[in-house]
């Protein structure tokens, strides 16, 4: 679920950071890995389970005219949507790379569900709305992300690992 609350700002598309729960990290290492990325991302909101591990944190991209909501979901839910997406993404899948994520997504018992919001840049009708998003944020931070957790990034909109 979406923590994300902000005015200004439009939802746009979800991704997901599928991996085995074992390998959820801590929210202060997920924190300063994100922060270290660059400098022009502001982290917010990092919160915690009991046991110092990530549950879900917001980052803002003024420069990018974006935002991110991260969250953790882990056990069941995931567990039952694993062969769904597999499903799905097994027509989109063209290499030896891509054959060997879809193998560990079968593995996955957590995900982060990555939210990218664009901020609205008050015009008066939308039709004339110009596209001032940058989408790289977006990706350099699910790489992060995938890397931290050995996880593997999903693109559920379009069916298809990133």
């Amino acid at each position: 679920m979406s923590l994300f609350e902000r005015p200004g700002y439009e939802w746009r598309e979800t991704f997901f950071v599928l991996f085995d729960a074992a390998r959820r990290p801590e929210a202060e290492s997920v924190s300063a890995a994100i922060s270290k990325l660059n400098k022009r991302f502001q982290v917010e909101a990092v919160r915690a389970n009991d046991t110092g591990q990530f549950e879900s944190m917001t980052i803002l991209s003024p420069d990018d005219f974006a935002a991110m909501d991260i969250s953790c979901v882990v056990g069941e839910e995931v567990i039952e949507q694993v062969p769904l997406l597999q499903n799905e993404l097994r027509a989109n899948v063209d290499s030896d790379e891509q054959r060997e994520q879809l193998r560990r997504l079968g593995q996955s018992t957590a995900r982060l569900d990555v939210f990218h919001f664009e901020q609205q840049i008050g015009q008066e009708d939308a039709g004339d709305e110009p596209d001032f998003m940058d989408p790289g944020g977006l990706l350099v931070v699910l790489e992060r992300l995938a890397e931290i957790c050995d996880g593997v990034v999903v693109d559920p909109q379009s069916a298809s690992l990133l």
